[in-house]
C-alpha cells in the first residue's frame, strides 16, 4: 500500500513538471509573439533610412565601399561590453586607403580620445563617420584640414564624390589595432552600416 501510495505520489510530481514546462513554453511562445513585431518594426526603421531610388532604379549605384585592402569586420553595430558600438568596425593594414562612401561635403575633421583622427561627410540626409585615421588635423588660412602626411589633404567644407580617397587607415584614439570605424546616420538617427552594406552587395549580384 505504501509502494502504491509513493508510486502515485511520483506521477502526480511528473505530471505536475511537465504541466509547469507546458505552461512556460506557452509563456515563452507568447513572449516572441508579441515581441517579433517590436524587432520588425526596429528593422524596418532602419531599413527606410536608405535613400529613395534614383532615376535608373539602381538605389547604391554611386556607392563606394569605404575600406581598401579590406581583410575583416572587427566588431558590429549594436551593444558591446555594457556599452552600445555606433557603427562597424573594419580591419585593414595601417596605411590603406579610405574611401569617401557617398559623395558629399567634409562637415568637420577632429581629434579626441575616442576616435582618434577622424572626419564626418555630409550627403543629404545622410552623416558618414570616419575614426582612427592615420595623420592630423591641422589650422592654416583660417580652416581645418586632414592630413596623413603623405601629400593628402581634406579641407572642412570641401565637396567629396563618392569614392574618392580621403584619409588613411590609422591607430589613432582608443583602438587596439589598424581599422576603419565607419558610422552612419540619417536624419540624425543612427543606422547599423551592415544593413547598407547588404543592400549594396544584394543590388550587385
Amino acid at each position: 500500500m505504501k509502494k502504491i501510495l509513493q508510486d502515485s505520489t511520483d506521477l502526480r510530481s511528473v505530471k505536475r513538471f511537465f504541466r509547469l514546462r507546458q505552461m512556460l513554453l506557452l509563456v515563452l511562445s507568447i513572449g516572441i509573439i508579441l515581441i517579433s513585431p517590436y524587432l520588425h518594426q526596429q528593422l524596418v526603421q532602419a531599413q527606410s533610412a536608405l535613400p529613395s531610388k534614383v532615376a535608373t532604379g539602381n538605389l547604391w549605384q554611386e556607392a563606394s565601399f569605404p575600406v581598401e585592402n579590406f581583410q575583416d569586420y572587427t566588431s558590429p553595430f549594436g551593444p558591446r561590453g555594457g556599452d552600445f558600438h555606433y557603427g562597424l568596425d573594419m580591419a585593414a593594414p595601417e596605411g590603406s586607403y579610405i574611401r569617401n562612401w557617398w559623395g558629399g561635403q567634409i562637415a568637420d575633421v577632429w581629434e579626441d580620445g575616442r576616435c582618434g583622427t577622424a572626419m564626418i561627410v555630409r550627403s543629404g540626409d545622410w552623416e558618414h563617420i570616419y575614426c582612427h585615421l592615420r595623420g592630423r588635423v591641422e589650422t592654416a588660412n583660417g580652416g581645418r584640414y586632414y592630413t596623413d602626411r603623405e601629400g593628402l589633404q581634406i579641407w572642412q567644407g570641401q565637396t567629396v564624390p563618392a569614392g574618392a580617397r580621403i584619409a588613411r587607415v590609422g591607430m589613432t584614439g582608443r583602438t587596439s589595432g589598424p581599422h576603419l570605424h565607419w558610422g552612419l546616420k540619417y536624419g540624425g538617427r543612427w543606422v547599423d552600416p551592415a544593413l547598407v552594406l547588404r543592400e549594396m552587395y544584394a543590388q550587385q549580384s
